[in-house]
């Protein structure tokens, strides 16, 4: 069966249950409801048993999921078999497995299987493909913040409730980097205000918690792609937070770093594509590097990565200037 979305899979459930369904990723909330909705759907189509194999080791016995798929309780025709692996590595035992089960899946029997965030090879390997051939594969991914004013609406949708433009910069700002925050605070609307309604800048600012959360890879999203407010939400956040002033230096140095080999590249006269592949650049992160090198010269490359060490000196108490400050004036600049 082919791939499905998230978004998806609440139509697609309602149009009959299929045999076989694979979730993984990295956004917990996101593979926790996708779960729920699969289990939900089965109980209301009569999957009244349940069992659940977890996976912890290397040394489980996969018999035990031949086991489970031949037994049913006394008491339901029907039966729900979960299956989690936490460390995504079902080892060479467990890939045998799960291919003979892929091949097999039993009657009456709806698996679901929960898997982490997988690597490329993971990905790739015989055991996943065979899953992934035979039933519903749907990856829980983060909902980065180009695509959070489109979660949120369609969650505001569900209770009939919508954000004019002041309002949704607002909420996504506070809840940015926080999904779990996120859903319960678009919850908290449906209890405050009145199904129906558009709500506005005022209306959120009583309402809605200051939960956002920030790293340090969102902050290299947000100067190199020139939005230097939320640069500056950021570096207050994650100073706020208690994140080390080393690791956002760290970050920064390497993104300049990347920078500075694709200017250079490009003064060679390579081309931009191969020299993006190169550096290990993909997808949405493509367009904000492009970005960045639209504003900086290599000369100011150059001078930021001097800027890198006066901060590292003083983070180290070689300098008696605040690392914090000499942080924000370096990444504001280059967020300029």
């Amino acid at each position: 069966m082919p791939a499905k979305s998230l978004e998806q899979l609440p139509r697609e459930l309602a149009a009959g249950l299929g045999p076989l369904y694979v979730i993984h990723g990295e956004e917990m909330l996101l593979a926790l409801e996708a779960a729920d909705s699969i289990r939900a759907a089965a109980r209301a189509q009569g999957y009244d048993d349940r069992e659940v194999l977890t996976v912890e080791s290397q040394h489980f016995d996969w018999s035990q999921l031949v086991e489970a798929s031949l037994s049913v309780s006394l008491f339901a025709s029907r039966k729900l078999l979960e299956i989690r692996l936490p460390g995504g590595k079902p080892g060479a035992a467990g890939s045998e497995a799960l291919i003979h089960y892929a091949a097999r899946l039993p009657a009456d029997t709806v698996t679901l299987i929960l898997l982490p965030k997988l690597d490329k090879t993971q990905l790739n390997s015989k055991w996943f493909e065979a899953l992934s051939a035979a039933g519903v594969t749907l990856a829980a991914q983060p909902v980065d913040r180009q695509h959070l004013p489109n979660w949120v609406a369609g969650r505001l949708a569900r209770q009939q409730q919508q954000l004019n433009d002041e309002a949704m910069q607002f909420f996504v700002e506070r809840v940015e980097g926080n999904l779990l925050a996120a859903r319960q605070e678009v919850d908290k609307l449906a209890l405050l205000f009145p199904a129906g309604a558009t709500l506005t800048l005022a209306d959120l600012q009583s309402a809605v918690a200051n939960v956002a959360r920030y790293d340090v890879f969102q902050l290299s999203e947000a100067w190199l792609s020139g939005d230097a407010p939320r640069t500056a939400r950021m570096l207050d956040g994650l100073q706020a937070e208690g994140e080390t002033p080393v690791l956002v230096v760290w970050r920064l140095a390497d993104e300049l770093r990347g920078l500075v080999r694709i200017r250079q590249g490009l003064r060679e006269g390579r081309p931009m594509a191969q020299l993006l592949r190169d550096n290990r650049v993909w997808g949405e992160r493509q367009r904000h590097i492009e970005h960045a090198l639209r504003r900086l010269s290599l000369r100011r490359l150059a001078d930021a990565l001097a800027a890198c060490a006066e901060v590292d000196q003083a983070i180290k108490g070689a300098a008696s200037d605040d690392p914090w400050l000499l942080l924000r004036r370096l990444a504001l600049g280059l967020a300029s």
